[in-house]
């Protein structure tokens, strides 16, 4: 059976086996400006499973696999690397960690959806380590501020019409929690597409989850979510006009009010009561 058309006519190369290292290797030595010249750390030498997972990623992110194609199987690839299989094993085990494949019937694997790893890992993260509405805003101001300024000078009719869109269904959903939810994270994922930066999409994308569970709890909050409807329609006016100024500081304005929303339910009141809302926290 042939190795897939990517690999080429000659395999990859070979990877380098790990040898033992040599004093050569463990010490360096770096000079320095000013003092006596100081002994590094030791050098680690790269595992091989490391740089067979690697080089599979760089034919990954290069557009030779796509999402939903197989990947070759462990004997295609301990034959294309000339490595042991266990390598090729551990290789593969690290992707599938990092969400960049996924196991199929038989035994095999395919290459995962482009944004599933960071959405995977950050979610994770936020989940494990319970982080606070307060942080997530912090993230947002630094994040979706510079978004609203690009997204004026880039964004496309059917963007202005798509964010238009949403905020009439705001308008229509006040009583409808996860309809207006939805419109309320449509409107600023599409501010996001408009700044035709593909690593702000992404990072959007991987803080949805997050951020959506937040918006269940502010949603709750008297007044909120009419306020977010007329910042959101301040915010599309700005770029409507081009003006990336005044659609960062519309946004600017917008988080923070919501995080100031947020910090006058969590004052404290006499009498016991929380002083932070986790992630997926809900008021009544």
């Amino acid at each position: 059976m042939s190795l897939p058309e990517w690999l080429g006519r000659g395999g990859y190369p070979r990877v380098e086996q790990t040898r033992k290292p040599d004093l050569s290797d463990c010490l360096t030595h770096v000079s320095l400006r000013r003092g006596p010249r100081m002994i590094g750390s030791p050098i680690e030498r790269r595992k091989v499973y490391a740089q067979i997972a690697e080089r599979l990623l760089a034919q990954i992110g290069a557009g030779h696999l796509r999402p939903g194609d197989p990947l070759p199987t462990e004997r295609q690839l301990t034959q294309s690397f000339r490595v042991g299989r266990s390598s090729v094993r551990e290789a593969l085990r690290t992707l599938e960690s990092q969400g960049v494949i996924k196991p199929v019937e038989s035994g095999s694997f395919v290459v995962a959806d482009a944004s599933n790893p960071l959405n995977h890992s950050l979610d994770l993260l936020l989940t494990l380590q319970r982080a606070t509405l307060r942080e997530l805003y912090e993230v947002r101001k630094i994040l979706e501020a510079e978004s609203a300024a690009l997204a004026a000078t880039r964004r496309t009719e059917s963007e202005l019409s798509a964010m238009a869109g949403a905020i009439d269904e705001m308008k229509e959903s006040l009583q409808a929690q996860e309809r207006y939810i939805e419109a309320d994270l449509r409107f600023h994922l599409t501010i996001a597409a408009a700044t035709r930066n593909r690593m702000t999409l992404h990072m959007m994308q991987a803080i949805r989850a997050p951020l959506q569970r937040a918006l269940g709890s502010i949603y709750y909050i008297p007044g909120s979510p009419q306020r977010s409807i007329d910042q959101h329609t301040q915010i599309l006016q700005a770029i409507r006009l081009g003006d990336a100024a005044a659609a960062r500081q519309r946004m600017r304005e917008h988080l923070v009010r919501v995080e100031g929303d947020i910090d006058d339910v969590l004052s404290p009141q006499p009498g016991p009561g929380p002083d932070r809302v986790r992630m997926g926290g809900r008021r009544g």
